[in-house]
């Protein structure tokens, strides 16, 4: 491949905005995943690819609340 990568012309490139702010954001805040970005960039990944990996993980969040019509629940504070 020669350049750099771009954006499909058929996304939808508001969501996917919106999106990566909710990433960066939950990299920080959210304590499960600021672990998980921090271990991830000492292991030698680049930040892009760790951001791109939470917001998928974002996604996938969102998909199984819906699928299971109720709230989030953070298991780690259930954690013994």
């Amino acid at each position: 491949m020669r350049g750099r990568t771009q954006v499909s012309p058929i996304a939808n490139k508001q969501m996917k905005k919106l999106l990566h702010l909710a990433a960066v954001n939950a990299s920080y805040y959210d304590p499960e995943l600021h672990e998980y970005y921090c271990r991830r960039l000492s292991e030698g990944k680049s930040g892009m690819t760790v951001l791109n990996i939470i917001r998928n993980k974002l996604v996938a969040r969102v998909f199984a609340i819906v699928k299971r019509a109720s709230p989030y629940v953070n298991i780690k504070q259930y954690k013994a």
